[in-house]
């Protein structure tokens, strides 16, 4: 009963979804995409769009996601959301996590990607156009993704920072103790692989088409370079996000080392009690604030 309950409330949610976009104006991007869309289909095959579309779309994003965090570092107006003022970048710092990335990218993640046409395959997922979902749907298993992502990463980054462990992997990423943009992808190749993980678990639950791939790698690229970016920008996109941790709650478990260790969402932190010493602190900075407050007034 619990069941069919539940799925009357998503077939209705989806109905009234579907009912509102009808009434929405037609997007002016739709029909220059579906162009580029069958184009790329004529002229490439499924492998090469699988494998170098997947490497290109996850290298773009990546790149470009950085490039505010990058540029706000010579904008003296935006030092003042630097969450840790006192410990700017450096030109070392950023170039050493440029090559790290660069191997990472090439000789971890792309011998991975190149098993997307087989996945692709095994699965019968469609490219057409034709059997692309609409926006709504795509929005949605986007989010399942994040949810199951958020979950993985929470228990197993919990496991790397176990003292017996942590120093041969995860440290790496911890290099940083003021994080950066860049520095999102920043770890031990095994770490790259064990946190990695989560990534997939969502695509082989939800992928009905290839666009999923993509749309889910620059959420991900754009959840994660946020968080890592070192700024905590006012009016964020992505703070309407129900649950959303933020720049701030990652932040805080560069600079501490313990706690706030999920990816995405703050749930699983709250549950486990592992976001109390992020909470403290919040508290300690709010009485500080209030006294600078009472000495300038």
């Amino acid at each position: 009963m619990a069941v069919n309950d539940s799925v009357n409330i998503l077939n209705s949610a989806y109905l009234a979804v579907e009912y509102i976009d009808s009434f929405l104006p037609d997007n002016p991007l739709q029909q220059p995409f579906k162009n580029a869309w069958n184009y790329m289909l004529d002229n490439y095959t499924k492998f090469q769009i699988a494998t170098w579309g997947s490497l290109i779309v996850h290298e773009v994003s990546y790149f470009l996601l950085c490039v505010p965090g990058f540029v706000f570092q010579f904008i003296p107006y935006m030092q003042k959301y630097k969450i840790q003022q006192d410990k700017p970048e450096t030109w070392e710092k950023q170039w050493k996590c440029f090559k790290t990335l660069l191997f990472n990218h090439f000789f971890i993640q792309l011998p991975l990607i190149c098993g997307t046409y087989y996945f692709t395959e095994y699965f019968n997922i469609p490219y057409e156009w034709e059997e692309m979902p609409r926006w709504y749907v795509l929005v949605a298993q986007c989010f399942g993704c994040a949810v199951i992502e958020d979950a993985w990463h929470y228990f197993l980054h919990r496991l790397l920072h176990h003292k017996r462990i942590y120093k041969y992997i995860h440290k790496v990423h911890h290099e940083f103790v003021s994080p950066f943009g860049m520095q999102a992808e920043y770890a031990h190749p095994l770490e790259t692989l064990i946190l990695g993980t989560g990534f997939f678990i969502g695509i082989v639950v939800f992928c009905n088409h290839v666009i999923l791939l993509w749309a889910w790698v620059i959420c991900r690229l754009m959840e994660t370079i946020d968080v890592h970016s070192g700024y905590d920008v006012p009016l964020n996109p992505l703070h309407l996000v129900p649950f959303y941790a933020g720049a701030r709650f990652h932040d805080f478990h560069h600079m501490n080392f313990i706690g706030n260790y999920a990816s995405t969402f703050t749930w699983w932190d709250r549950i486990f009690g592992t976001d109390s010493q992020f909470i403290a602190y919040k508290e300690k900075e709010k009485k500080q604030q209030l006294i600078t407050k009472k000495k300038t007034n």
